[in-house]
């Protein structure tokens, strides 16, 4: 029996059990701080020394990197381990759906991850802790041990283009996807908010299970506004009949 291709397109919602804010929920971030959006434009990181010193400490501080998967990460990973083809497309930048036990080649980071960091100038990466840890001994703008450039998060700041490859590979998975399932995300942000319009242009069941209402709800074939903790268990649970 073919099983049908499930896509599931997750953002900040489905992080919050683990402790990871939201940006655009009643409680987001931006909603806290507008400031705090400045933090991840590219034009004002580059700019400005003192908005790079602050991002370096915000990510000093936020449990981003300590934060473990819960209830709804581990259940994508085991509808993947229950033999459904499963690809996840992801708005969030946390690497929790790696740590709940979905294979790396299976999970397209759109907005890059928190987990590294890149220079500006020669693109070298490395893992994020490194560089936290230079802030931690007293270096407030870390440069890039390579060239000297500027490091940042390989996270896609506001006023960068999303990975053309990356999006090219989400935007055919949302084509060829028999089950769309947005979780989690306010589906404001594109283009990743329009890949629920391309999996319903071509025939896939369009699945929404988000707090607040979204542009795409009037296109779903069906809507949950139940906590996504239980509420997405249970919902993939019934795609491994």
């Amino acid at each position: 029996m073919n099983r049908p291709l499930v896509a599931i397109l997750s953002g900040a919602g489905i992080s919050t059990d683990s402790g990871i804010p939201d940006y655009r929920g009643p409680n987001g971030l931006w909603r806290r701080d507008p400031e705090a959006e400045k933090l991840v434009t590219y034009a004002y990181y580059m700019g400005d020394p003192e908005i790079r010193r602050r991002s370096w400490q915000m990510r000093r501080k936020n449990g981003a990197l300590r934060a473990e998967p819960n209830a709804a990460h581990r259940a994508v990973a085991a509808l993947e381990r229950a033999g459904v083809p499963v690809r996840v497309l992801t708005q969030n930048v946390d690497g929790l759906h790696q740590l709940a036990g979905m294979p790396a080649r299976k999970v397209l980071e759109l907005h890059g991850t928190a987990r590294s960091f890149v220079c500006t100038e020669c693109h070298a990466r490395g893992p994020m802790e490194d560089a936290i840890a230079r802030v931690e001994a007293g270096e407030d703008d870390p440069a890039c041990l390579r060239c000297g450039g500027v490091l940042k998060s390989a996270t896609v700041f506001f006023g960068e283009r999303l990975d053309p490859v990356v999006l090219g590979e989400a935007v055919a998975i949302s084509k060829a996807c028999q089950v769309f399932v947005a979780v989690g995300s306010s589906l404001q942000v594109q283009p990743a908010a329009g890949l629920a319009g391309v999996a319903g242009d071509h025939g896939a069941r369009l699945i929404i299970v988000n707090a607040e209402p979204t542009p795409y709800d009037d296109r779903a074939d069906e809507v949950v506004r139940e906590p996504i903790g239980t509420a997405l268990p249970e919902l993939l649970s019934g795609l491994t009949v």
